[in-house]
């Protein structure tokens, strides 16, 4: 049976189109994607983000544990930083890709949804020090705030200075008397805040947001313009561009390994695979020809197959198709030509960085 969100009737009554997506009622969109999409790139928009889990790891041991599961070093962490990183099983394939909050009294490790029942399991298997660990998915309600204009909307419900929070930080604090976590995060490549609180508090908070937003045009935003908007700024998801058969370096993702540090899961094989070289690197290409890449489409050099596509979409900011895709390394240079095998070939061109680049968060 799929789960709804403490912000589900809210969708409702926004005339949401209801799907389920990794087993929760979510809204796929409200008044068309690409409308959506743009709205966020041009002024604000809301995300329900309820779905995404929430671990907390507390006691005496909490920052070397979280080194132990992360790539990343967690001891790096200033007090309310947040960092990007990943858990590996033992053959350095990734567990899932997650955000580390480290809070006064406790760590908060935000995971993808479609992986939280998974990931609260493999922390528990691999529990070890003096930690205690609780899975707060249930209890937690979550709204991201995004867009150039997130910051305005945002400072109505603050009586703190926002412009005094940091990309990548965070604060407990209130919003108008509900406890939340405010973080500068988000997902769109813009600027943007997240807020976490408790999900008896959904329906204020979600009627406080578009009060403040009102003048604005602000509007809630569904999981398909979430997903144009992660693409464009070339972010990976999980489940498509990264998962159990993909190591963080051919991901692109070695800057937030750090072998540096004691130990963690994984560390040994990856730095076999350092040492040996990547065989396979994820790019990201843009269409030079009609045609959008899709999904496990075939990537051609000429007549020889040298990979295939994780992901593919219409990019709304650029109004041409883009993709990424795990191809051999030797094709992996920025400036290759390759072929996208779909119903009719699609020329495509490997990029360097985001597709989108103008996006307020920089």
């Amino acid at each position: 049976m799929p789960k709804k969100t403490p912000f589900y009737e809210k969708h409702v009554q926004n005339n949401g189109k209801i799907v389920e997506f990794a087993g929760f009622l979510m809204p796929i969109q409200f008044e068309g994607i690409i409308p959506e999409h743009n709205t966020v790139r041009s002024t604000v928009g809301v995300f329900d983000v309820s779905h995404m889990g929430e671990v907390e790891i507390r006691g005496s041991d909490r920052m070397k544990f979280v080194n132990y599961i992360t790539t990343n070093d967690a001891s790096k962490l200033e007090l309310n930083q947040v960092q990007y990183s990943t858990m590996l099983y033992p053959d350095a394939g990734i567990v899932d890709d997650l955000l580390v909050y480290n809070l006064k009294d406790r760590i908060l490790l935000v995971v993808n949804a479609s992986n939280s029942d998974k990931d609260f399991a493999w922390i528990m298997e691999n529990k070890k020090y003096d930690v205690e660990i609780t899975n707060r998915s249930e209890e937690i309600g979550q709204l991201a705030v995004q867009g150039p204009k997130a910051e305005p909307v945002t400072q109505k419900l603050f009586d703190l200075d926002l412009s005094t929070i940091k990309f990548y930080h965070s604060v407990e604090t209130d919003m108008k008397g509900i406890p939340v976590i405010l973080s500068r995060t988000g997902y769109t490549g813009e600027d943007g805040f997240e807020i976490y609180l408790e999900s008896k508090h959904a329906a204020d908070a979600w009627e406080m947001v578009f009060s403040a937003g009102r003048d604005f045009n602000i509007k809630p935003i569904g999981l398909g313009a979430r997903d144009t908007l992660r693409f464009e700024m070339r972010y990976c998801l999980y489940g498509n561009d990264i998962d159990k058969t993909t190591n963080p370096l051919e991901a692109g993702l070695g800057w937030i390994v750090k072998f540096d540090k004691e130990e963690f899961i994984g560390m040994d094989p990856l730095l076999e695979i350092k040492k040996r070289g990547l065989r396979r690197k994820l790019i990201g290409f843009e269409a030079l020809t009609k045609g959008i890449p899709r999904h496990l489409q075939e990537i051609f050099a000429g007549d020889e197959k040298v990979g295939f596509v994780t992901s593919g979409t219409f990019a709304p900011s650029l109004t041409k198709g883009i993709g990424m895709g795990y191809v051999n390394s030797v094709h992996a240079a920025i400036g290759n030509k390759l072929k996208v095998m779909g119903k009719e070939p699609i020329d495509v061109e490997i990029i360097k960085g985001p597709f989108y680049k103008h996006g307020s968060r920089k």
